[in-house]
């Protein structure tokens, strides 16, 4: 079956009982056994929920995984990886990473003894470089947030692989409509299903979809042991969001193409970061593992320092000001003061997050009237 088919019937069977085309809410915490020491399919909701798994299995399809599991928070599902790891382990991040896994990996793995390294994944051969005896853990995302570089995925999983390592993709911007990491040789593909997934800012979310099954078996005692478990009903209403997370993505991704090619032209655009434009650096790599799009995010610098992107930011409004993304509404935020301020000033500049940048989660309102809103705040400056 075609991706948006398995998007809708697959893990989303009808209801035995009634013929339900949408399946129930399991909302019980616990389920009676046939016998003392004798388990059935659900035990307690923390160890597995008939609601989470019918949105684990479809996830795990989209992917092309062996299974899924799905968390609280996108936070929630990273830390389950780390937590694999033990003391003296080193980790290799890509530099463009989202400013609340570059807080977990810096303020809350390094308390265990686990050693962090930050290098521009967008050269593999700088990954190559900063490998270890110790590195158990490849850790990359592709787009990246918030400069959406892009990062060769296949090559890394081979430079990992050689050494030893695992290879985690964060995928939250691409998601499995415009990259499948598992096909590319990753071991964890992660996603924040509080974004494109869930697809309407109402739910928290994080999911793992991976590759093994003896991974997919240490990844689920570490959850199961820690609780940080998906609700019954975040995953319904996750559930439904995916099953118009194609049409969602394309169209999105067609509106963000028009409105990078209308701020790469712009005067008051000092440059635009988006895969999709030629003169990007990572276009051609973004071409071969990306399905038919580039994505919904673009990011840019305005033509102005702090207070002029402050100022930006502050007065659209179409684009409402919030943090998040991968949803119907279309946000907008300045990333040294909002998403990466967790990045100290000299962080933020070593790796290129400049007080000028601005990000754009691109909605699906009309191209026209997001545009319009733009402009409209170019001509106030």
């Amino acid at each position: 079956m075609q991706f948006r088919t398995r998007a809708i019937h697959v893990g989303n069977e009808k209801c035995a009982e009634t013929g339900a085309v949408v399946r129930p809410i399991h909302m019980a915490s616990t389920f009676v056994q046939p016998g003392a020491g004798d388990w059935g399919e659900f035990d307690y909701s923390r160890s597995g929920n008939p609601t989470r798994k019918a949105l684990e299995t479809t996830l795990a399809s989209l992917e092309g995984g062996c299974g899924a599991l799905c968390f609280a928070s996108g936070m929630a599902a990273t830390h389950c990886v780390a937590a694999m790891l033990r003391t003296g382990d080193h980790i290799v991040a890509g530099s463009d990473i989202y400013g609340g896994t570059y807080r977990l990996l810096h303020k809350v793995t390094n308390r265990a003894g686990i050693e962090v390294s930050l290098v521009d994944t967008t050269d593999p051969s700088n990954l190559k470089s900063a490998l270890t005896e110790s590195t158990k853990l490849v850790w990359i995302e592709s787009p990246g947030n918030p400069r959406m570089t892009i990062t060769d995925i296949a090559a890394c999983a081979e430079i990992a692989h050689n050494h030893g390592a695992l290879l985690g993709v964060d995928s939250t911007f691409a998601t499995p409509v415009l990259t499948r990491p598992l096909e590319l040789g990753a071991d964890i593909v992660m996603h924040s299903a509080t974004k494109y997934l869930g697809g309407h800012s109402d739910l928290m979310g994080g999911a793992l979809v991976v590759r093994e099954p003896a991974l997919y078996d240490e990844l689920y005692f570490v959850q199961n042991a820690t609780g940080a478990i998906m609700g019954p009903l975040e995953a319904f209403l996750c559930s439904r969001g995916v099953k118009t997370l194609e049409l969602r993505v394309r169209e999105q991704s067609r509106s963000a193409q028009m409105l990078a090619n209308w701020l790469d032209a712009h005067e008051q655009v000092e440059r635009v970061l988006y895969p999709g434009l030629p003169n990007h650096p990572g276009h051609d790599v973004a071409r071969r593992q990306m399905d038919g799009g580039f994505g919904a995010m673009v990011s840019f610098e305005l033509q102005g320092d702090f207070a002029s992107a402050k100022h930006f930011v502050e007065s659209t409004e179409l684009f409402q000001l919030a943090v998040s993304l991968g949803a119907v509404e279309s946000l907008i935020e300045q990333p040294a003061s909002m998403s990466h301020a967790s990045y100290d000033a000299e962080d933020r500049a070593k790796h290129g997050i400049s007080d000028g940048l601005i990000r754009l989660s691109v909605g699906l309102e009309a191209v026209e009237d997001l545009q319009a809103d733009l402009e409209r705040v170019f001509q106030d400056l």
